[in-house]
């Protein structure tokens, strides 16, 4: 069912916890479907130095959570804001299709930590989310990204 990578970012997840000196965070999920994933970076110059996670869910959840941190590291803003879900599934080997709403949430997890800081630079609420691409985020809205 799932992938021998998976299994490995579920059972030993990289960059588990909060970031004390995050200047952006966010948040999607839904507390019915069971998944929520909070996000924090630590951003610097326009490159992300540092992202950690906290996410309650399945399996699939925590490793596609686990694997996103590791794939924006380093990168840019404009970079980390083009990484789909399909990347992720990518670099995991692949998730059950009735998973694949958990990578949709790792994406817009980051999108919605990013337009937190452009409005933690001043940028009003509506452009950031503009800006990166967020969306309400339900599980009905997951699902239909499937």
């Amino acid at each position: 069912m799932y992938t021998e990578k998976v299994i490995d970012h579920f059972t030993n997840p990289r960059n588990v916890g909060e970031l004390a000196d995050a200047n952006a965070v966010g948040q999607v999920g839904n507390p019915v479907c069971g998944d929520i994933m909070k996000m924090y970076l630590k951003i610097e110059d326009g490159i992300i130095k540092d992202a950690k996670f906290k996410t309650f869910g399945c399996c699939a959840a925590i490793a596609t959570s686990s694997v996103s941190t590791e794939l924006i590291k380093g990168r840019t803003i404009d970079d980390a804001l083009k990484l789909t879900n399909k990347e992720v599934i990518d670099e995991l080997g692949g998730l059950p299709p009735q998973k694949i709403h958990c990578s949709v949430l790792a994406e817009e997890a980051i999108k919605k930590a990013l337009s937190d800081y452009y409005i933690r630079q001043g940028m009003s609420e509506e452009e950031a989310d503009k800006l990166c691409g967020v969306t309400e985020t339900s599980c009905d809205h997951c699902h239909a990204k499937e």
